[in-house]
């Protein structure tokens, strides 16, 4: 399977992120989506999409997500929350859904900085895509892609989009 990973958008969806994505399985959204266009022009890309709200989006938003997700992709359990903290210091919401769920893959948004790693304290992999809008405090932005091979994640790829706020396609 092929996961395509983005956060905080805010409103803002990158020209490239359809040639990047094209073909995947699945795109997953860790919230700060910022519109619910943003959405819908996922949704033409891949046939699934999840996404979690953040902490900017509004009802609109709100009305077609959800605070967190958790479900089962290719053999693995997957946890998606816009706000988790640093591994493995999570804040309460997520150490309650990473206990009482079998959690794999926990992904996350909000804090607009790239980071993927193994927490060996929860045994699972921990993956903040960074953050792809045009706004934002990030110096770049950034997507995460992947596949998902016999049950393991496999082929961890970082695309940098570029400088924040510079409208370059590649």
């Amino acid at each position: 399977m092929n996961i395509g990973i983005l956060s905080d958008t805010h409103g803002w969806l990158h020209p490239s992120v359809k040639r990047h994505f094209n073909g995947f399985d699945e795109i997953w959204h860790a919230g700060d989506i910022g519109s619910i266009e943003v959405i819908r022009d996922l949704e033409k890309i891949c046939p699934v999409v999840r996404c979690v709200y953040g902490n900017i989006d509004n009802q609109e938003v709100r009305a077609d997500t959800t605070e967190n997700l958790h479900f089962k992709c290719g053999g693995l359990w997957v946890t998606i929350i816009h706000i988790a903290n640093k591994p493995p210091k999570y804040n309460s919401e997520t150490l309650r859904l990473i206990e009482n769920n079998h959690t794999d893959i926990l992904v996350c948004g909000h804090s607009h900085i790239l980071k993927i790693m193994h927490d060996h304290m929860h045994k699972l992999l921990y993956i903040n895509p960074g953050a792809a809008g045009y706004h934002g405090f990030h110096k770049r932005a950034t997507l995460v892609q992947f596949k998902i091979t016999d049950g393991q994640p496999t082929n961890m790829e970082v695309i940098d989009l570029g400088p924040r706020g510079k409208l370059l396609v590649r």
